[in-house]
């Protein structure tokens, strides 16, 4: 069977439909976030379900999350967490952080989340002296694409033996494809070629790659 993009275009609906069930928080959050001017960027709903059942895969204890922006994954992170567990979104724009705090507040999981504002690139050095070397059961990485491989190269020391590194959009975003000078093809290459790594990307939504760093 050939893969024209009206199959594509199905089974993305279904992957939706059979697996991304919303609580009506989540159902309603990126409508809010568009009447609040923000743009309508967010995981699908299933890929938001993969994100929970792999932070919960892990210990818990400490994710990261480069990319807040309305706040949708983080909340689906969040509630993958251990109860104790904590995770830190970086986001740059201040307007998406507030309301990220607003909506992650409004399901519950503010105990479990801190909203750090700045440029990814900016903020993880302080971060990675704050939390320390080997720490971070879980990372997703979802913000600048053509920065993926500095992210990749800073965010590596802290995640934990045994940790998952997640990161969406490695295959496209929008109508930019990696052969089309979009920039995760150098991050795919340099994550499967890592020895501390095995890794595999997923066709789900525009490409998920998942990494489990090997202690």
């Amino acid at each position: 069977m050939t893969m024209t993009p009206e199959r594509w275009e199905f089974l993305s609906r279904y992957a939706v439909d059979v697996f991304g069930d919303e609580d009506p928080h989540l159902a309603g959050l990126m409508d809010r976030a568009e009447a609040a001017g923000l743009p309508r960027i967010a995981v699908s709903a299933d890929v938001g379900r993969l994100l929970l059942i792999l932070a919960a895969m892990t210990p818990g204890r400490i994710a990261l999350e480069l990319g807040t922006l309305a706040g949708y994954s983080a909340i689906w992170i969040a509630r993958g967490l251990a109860p104790d567990g904590k995770l830190y979104t970086v986001e740059a724009a201040p307007a998406h952080a507030d309301f990220a705090e607003s909506e992650i507040a409004r399901a519950g999981v503010a105990d479990r989340v801190e909203v750090i504002r700045g440029e990814a690139l900016g903020v993880l050095p302080d971060l990675a002296d704050q939390l320390g070397p080997g720490r971070v059961d879980f990372a997703f990485l979802d913000a600048v694409k053509s920065e993926y491989v500095d992210y990749f190269e800073a965010v590596k020391p802290m995640i934990a033996g045994g940790g998952l590194l997640v990161a969406d959009n490695v295959y496209a975003s929008g109508h930019a494809w990696i052969d089309e000078g979009y920039g995760t093809d150098e991050f795919n290459r340099r994550v499967a070629a890592d020895r501390d790594f095995d890794a595999v990307a997923t066709p789900m939504r525009e490409g998920v790659l998942i990494a489990r760093k090997r202690g």
